[in-house]
C-alpha cells in the first residue's frame, strides 16, 4: 500500500515523501482511513511504530477541509501527552506535516516560563499539544478554552497512567464538547485504561498492529548476567568493545543517570543525561547533541525518555532492569524505529532476575544470555540489608554539658538577686542630652 491509496490530500503526500516515508507502517495503514472518516480510534500500538503520522496526517487533513465558523482561530484539535519532550516531538512532526497548510499549531508544557506559550496562544492555535499539568494550570488562568475542540488524541495512556496524570487526563476530558472524534493511543492496555477507553470512546475502530506487550520484531535483545557492582565496569567494556554507534542508556533514578555519565566520561566515551531535576534547556541541548552526533551515548530515566525519537538509533542498554515489564517494552521500542535495525542489551543482576523473567513472561520470548561477558555474575544469592547506621549526635554540647550548663545558669541568676529575694533593680539609663 502506497500513501496515494490512503487518500491524503496532496499536500501531505509532498510532505510525507519530504520526510522520506515510503510506505505506510500497519498503524498508518489501518488508522488513517477511519481517522479521515471521524471515527473514534483505540489503537493498541508499540512505540515507534509510526502512530504519530497515524494520527496526526488526519487532524491537519480534517482541519483543512472544515473552516472554523467563529472565524477567529480556536483550538479545534488537542493532543494530550505524558511529557514535554513528547510533546515536542509529536508537535516538531505536526509542523513538518503541515508545512503548506494554513494551520497553526503550538505545544505547552511545564517547568518553563509560561509567557512565551501563552503569547502563542493568543495569537490563535488550530492544533495544541499538551501536557496534562500546563494544560490545566493555563485553563484554570483563563488562557485557553476548549468548548471547540472537535478533535482530541490521548497518546501513550499507560504511560499517563504510570505518572500518575490520569486523573488530571479525566479532568480534562470532563472539559470538552461531548460531540467530537477521540483517538486513544497506547503501547500497553491495563485494566484502568481499557475502562478509561470505554468512558471516553464511542463505537471506536480498534486497531492492535501487534499483540499488546510484544517487542518490535525487529529489535535483536541480549542479556549479560553480572554483579551490581561491576555494572559500570561492563558498560564501559561494551562501548568500547562492541560496534555500538549510538546508545541511550537507561537508569532507575536520576542520580544513577549522573553516576554513570560521570563514568562513561571518565573513560572518555562522551555523554550527557537527561532526566528531571535537568532544566528543559539542558534536556534540549542533550538531545540535540546526542541526535547531531556530538554525543555518543545519553543516559536518561524512563520519564525523560519518553518522546525521543531517534531514527538511526543503534542500541538501547538497560544498564538497570525495570521493575515493571511494560518499561521494558517502552524502553527498547526507542530502536529499530522505521524498519530499521535495532539492539537491545540488559544488564541483570542477581536480584533483577524475577525483573527478567516478569519482562520475558509478559513478551513471550525467551531473551538469550551472551557468554563472553568479561564481569560474569559470581553472587548467587540476594545482598542482606545492611542495619541503618545510627543518626550520629546533633552538634553542640553533649546532654551531661547541657545539664552542667543550666545548672551555671541557675546559680547566675540567682546572684542576680537582692538579699530579700527579689530580682536586682537595673541602674536607669541617663538620658542623654542634645
Amino acid at each position: 500500500m502506497t500513501f496515494q491509496q490512503l487518500h491524503l490530500m496532496p499536500q501531505l503526500l509532498r510532505a510525507v515523501e519530504q520526510e522520506g516515508y515510503l510506505r505506510p507502517t500497519p498503524i498508518q495503514q489501518r488508522a488513517i482511513p477511519p481517522a479521515l472518516r471521524g471515527r473514534d480510534l483505540l489503537g493498541c500500538a508499540q512505540t515507534g511504530t509510526g502512530k504519530t503520522a497515524a494520527f496526526a496526517l488526519p487532524i491537519l487533513q480534517r482541519l483543512s477541509e472544515e473552516k472554523d465558523p467563529r472565524g477567529k482561530r480556536r483550538i479545534r484539535a488537542l493532543i494530550l501527552t505524558p511529557t514535554r519532550e513528547l510533546a515536542l516531538q509529536i508537535h516538531e512532526n505536526i509542523v513538518s506535516y503541515g508545512r503548506e497548510l494554513p494551520l497553526h499549531s503550538a505545544v505547552i508544557f511545564g517547568g518553563v516560563s509560561q509567557n512565551p506559550q501563552t503569547e502563542e496562544l493568543a495569537r490563535g492555535v488550530d492544533v495544541l499539544v499538551a501536557t496534562p499539568g500546563r494544560l490545566l494550570d493555563l485553563m484554570n488562568q483563563g488562557f485557553i478554552r476548549l468548548d471547540s475542540v472537535g478533535i482530541f488524541v490521548l497518546d501513550e495512556a499507560d504511560r499517563m497512567l504510570d505518572m500518575g496524570f490520569i486523573h488530571d487526563v479525566r479532568r480534562v476530558i470532563a472539559t470538552l464538547p461531548e460531540r467530537r472524534q477521540t483517538m486513544l493511543f497506547s503501547a500497553t492496555m491495563p485494566q484502568e485504561i481499557a475502562q478509561l477507553a470505554a468512558s471516553m470512546l464511542h463505537n471506536p475502530e480498534r486497531i492492535a498492529v501487534a499483540p499488546p506487550a510484544t517487542t518490535v520484531e525487529l529489535i535483536e535483545q541480549a542479556v549479560y548476567l553480572t554483579d551490581k557492582a561491576k555494572k559500570r565496569n561492563l558498560l564501559v567494556w561494551l562501548l568500547q568493545n562492541r560496534p555500538i554507534d549510538s546508545a541511550l542508556v537507561f537508569t532507575r533514578t536520576k542520580h544513577g543517570a549522573d553516576r554513570v555519565c560521570k563514568v562513561l566520561n571518565g573513560a572518555k566515551i562522551p555523554a550527557q543525561a537527561i532526566h528531571g531535576d535537568k532544566s528543559q534547556g539542558a534536556r534540549q541541548r542533550a538531545l540535540s547533541s546526542f541526535k547531531e552526533g556530538k554525543i555518543r551515548v545519553l543516559v536518561a530515566t524512563d520519564i525523560a525518555a519518553r518522546g525521543i525519537d531517534i531514527d538511526a538509533l543503534s542500541h538501547v542498554i538497560n544498564f538497570e532492569l525495570p521493575n515493571e515489564p511494560e518499561t521494558y517494552v517502552h524502553r527498547i521500542g526507542r530502536t529499530g524505529r522505521a524498519g530499521a535495525q535495532g539492539v537491545a542489551l540488559s544488564l541483570c543482576d542477581f536480584d533483577e532476575l524475577t525483573y527478567l523473567k516478569a519482562i520475558e513472561a509478559l513478551t513471550r520470548q525467551k531473551i538469550p544470555v551472551v557468554e563472553e561477558n568479561p564481569f560474569p555474575m559470581e553472587r548467587f544469592e540476594p545482598v542482606p540489608k545492611q542495619p541503618r547506621p545510627p543518626r550520629p549526635p546533633r552538634t553542640g554540647a553533649v546532654p551531661e554539658q547541657k545539664a552542667a550548663d543550666a545548672g551555671t545558669q541557675r546559680q547566675q541568676a540567682a546572684s542576680c538577686r537582692n538579699d530579700e529575694g527579689s530580682p536586682a533593680k537595673k541602674s536607669p539609663r541617663r538620658r542623654r542630652r542634645n
